[in-house]
């Protein structure tokens, strides 16, 4: 009876001990995120986005981890080039990717974050989106964050905006990024909620895009959705107002859709 009593007070302390470890793990793990928000020397203008981006929930659902090779297409000024830096430091890196439009719109806040070498892990290249320049199986993971639809934006009079928006050849683009990815990859998209049945019609007008449409397009390409989120939904979002200013500037409906490249 003592022995049993034994034997049962070490598979109990055993599980409880591997419970602990897990549980430590996890928590190791979800707080990597949270310091990468609360890294010292982040702008007030990132501060003041957090709130509705909620990046550490996004960057926990995307798993990166230190030692990736992330590229960040159409980046902007860099808000998650900066986070994703510190997440894949020290031998990962973080492919800050715009054109020029995109470059031009960024600044000089995208000037301002990485002088200095401030981010040393983070490559910033101006690139025409029709030649990514990117070698198969080279990254880890892709991100498109509220950019998806720009890429079949097309300027409603027939002329590029500002003249510096190039006609895309979208299907191109999206193949070079997947090619890009490693088997077992992932790709995030999160952007602008456009109406049901809408497919990208809306990605001009609104500046939206309708999730569905999203799924096929990345799966018809050999990615499968792994993971999605709620986290930056906003029901009360009609979709019929254009989503990055005037009433509905940071009040968007917006998806969050985590894609992983198969292996093989």
């Amino acid at each position: 009876m003592v022995r049993k009593s034994l034997a049962l007070q070490r598979i109990t302390w055993t599980l409880l001990c591997a419970v602990c470890a897990f549980v430590g793990t996890a928590a190791a793990a979800a707080d990597a995120y949270d310091a990468a928000v609360a890294h010292a020397g982040r702008s007030e203008a990132d501060l003041k986005r957090d709130p509705l981006a909620h990046p550490a929930e996004i960057l926990r659902l995307a798993g990166i981890k230190p030692g990736m090779r992330v590229a960040d297409v159409l980046a902007g000024d860099g808000y998650y080039s900066e986070l994703l830096s510190y997440l894949v430091a020290p031998k990962g890196k973080v492919l800050l990717i715009n054109n020029a439009a995109f470059d031009h719109w960024s600044e000089p806040s995208l000037g301002v974050r990485l002088q200095a070498d401030r981010l040393p892990n983070v490559e910033h290249e101006t690139l025409d989106l029709n030649h990514l320049n990117l070698a198969p199986a080279s990254v880890d993971a892709v991100f498109l964050v509220k950019v998806y639809h720009d890429l079949y934006w097309v300027d409603p009079n027939g002329v590029a905006s500002e003249g510096l928006w190039p006609k895309i050849d979208t299907g191109a683009v999206l193949d070079q990024l997947v090619r890009a990815l490693k088997p077992g990859g992932i790709l995030l998209v999160v952007d602008h909620s456009a109406k049901a049945g809408s497919g990208h019609a809306a990605a001009s007008g609104l500046h939206r895009i309708e999730e569905s449409y999203a799924v096929k397009d990345f799966e018809s390409r050999g990615l499968k959705v792994v993971a999605t989120s709620d986290v930056l939904k906003r029901p009360d979002d009609a979709r019929d107002q254009v989503s990055y200013k005037g009433p509905a500037l940071g009040k968007t409906d917006r998806f969050v859709l985590l894609f992983r490249k198969t292996a093989g």
